[in-house]
C-alpha cells in the first residue's frame, strides 16, 4: 500500500503539487491522468524515491522511498517514457541487469518477449522505438516487482502492439501489485485502468474506482438530449452525455468523457466525491 500525505513539491520555487494527499491500494492498476505539465511524470519519480517531497510524505509499506534500500529497490520498478537504446542484446541486457531485482526471472523475461513478438537476440541500438519500449516493458515485468511506475508505456507502440502490452500487464504482474501508469492514450488502457486519478495543476481533482464514478455519474449514450447534463460529446461514431446520477442507474463509465467532465467542473466533481 502507498500512502501520500500533504505532499508538496516545487521546481525552483514553482510549485508542482500542492498538500496532496491520497491511499494507493494492492491489487489495483491506477491510471493517472492529467493534461501536460500538472505533475504526472513528478508524482511518478516522488514514489520511486528519485525525487524528495518539500513537504509531507509517501509511505510504501510504511517505509520513506527516497531512502532507496536496496529491498525498496528490488521490489519496484519505474518505466519512463523516453528509454534509453543500450548497445547490446536484448537478452544480454536481461542477464546484466536483472541481477538488481531479486525476483527477476530469465525465463519469464523470454516469454513476455515472445508474447509481444520481439526479439531477444537483436541488438537494442537498432531497434525501432516501438521495439525498444516492449524489451523496458517485458524487463519490467520479468522483475516480479510489487510496484510498478509506469510512464506513457504505450507511447511508441503501434495498434497490435498496444493489445499485447494490455494482456502481458494482466498476465504477469502480481495479484498484489500495486501499477501506477501515467497516459494520455485513455482509450490504450480504458478497460484496464481502476481507480482513477484525475490530476489539475498542484491539485488531485479525483481519485475515485469504476465503482464509485459509476454510483454517482451516469453516462447516457443514447444520443437523446439530456437537460442537465454537465459535459456532452457527439461525434462521429460516438455520442455521450454525463449527468449527476442521483438515481444511483448503471452505465458504462467513459473515461475520456469523465475526463473532459472533471475538468468542465473542478470544484463540483472535488465536492461529489470527497463528501
Amino acid at each position: 500500500m502507498i500512502e501520500i500525505q500533504h505532499l508538496d513539491f516545487a521546481y525552483n520555487g514553482n510549485k508542482v503539487l500542492e498538500n496532496i494527499s491520497m491511499q494507493m491500494n494492492d491489487g489495483c492498476i491506477y491510471g493517472l491522468l492529467g493534461e501536460n505539465g500538472v505533475g504526472k511524470t513528478t508524482l511518478l519519480t516522488l514514489l520511486c524515491g528519485l525525487k524528495k517531497p518539500k513537504e509531507g510524505a509517501i509511505f510504501v509499506e510504511g517505509k520513506d522511498p527516497f531512502k532507496r534500500t536496496p529491498e525498496q529497490l528490488a521490489n519496484q520498478y519505474y518505466l519512463p517514457d523516453e528509454v534509453s537504446p543500450m548497445a547490446m542484446k536484448a537478452s544480454a541486457f536481461a542477464n546484466e541487469y536483472g541481477r538488481f531485482w531479486t525476483g527477476f526471472d530469465m525465463d519469464k523475461f523470454n516469454e513476455i518477449m515472445a508474447l509481444l513478438e520481439s526479439d531477444a537476440e537483436q541488438r537494442m541500438d537498432r531497434m525501432s522505438n516501438g521495439q525498444l519500449k516492449k524489451v523496458y516493458i517485458a524487463f519490467a515485468l520479468a522483475c516480479n516487482a510489487k510496484y510498478y511506475y509506469l510512464d506513457e508505456p504505450t507511447n511508441g507502440l503501434d495498434i497490435p502492439s498496444k493489445a499485447l502490452f494490455r494482456k502481458a500487464l494482466s498476465r504477469y504482474t502480481r495479484e498484489d501489485s500495486v501499477v501506477v501508469i501515467s497516459t494520455h492514450q485513455v482509450r490504450d488502457l480504458e478497460n484496464m485502468i481502476d481507480p482513477i486519478i484525475i490530476m489539475d495543476k498542484r491539485d488531485v481533482l479525483l481519485n475515485a474506482t469504476i465503482a464509485e464514478i459509476a454510483d454517482k455519474l451516469y453516462f447516457d449514450y443514447s444520443g437523446e438530449p439530456v437537460p442537465d447534463a454537465l459535459y456532452s460529446e457527439n461525434a462521429p461514431g460516438m455520442a455521450v452525455q454525463v449527468r449527476a446520477n442521483d438515481e444511483h442507474v448503471e452505465s458504462k463509465v467513459n473515461i475520456e468523457a469523465l475526463f473532459n467532465t472533471v475538468h468542465h467542473h473542478k470544484e463540483l466533481i472535488k465536492g461529489m466525491f470527497n463528501k
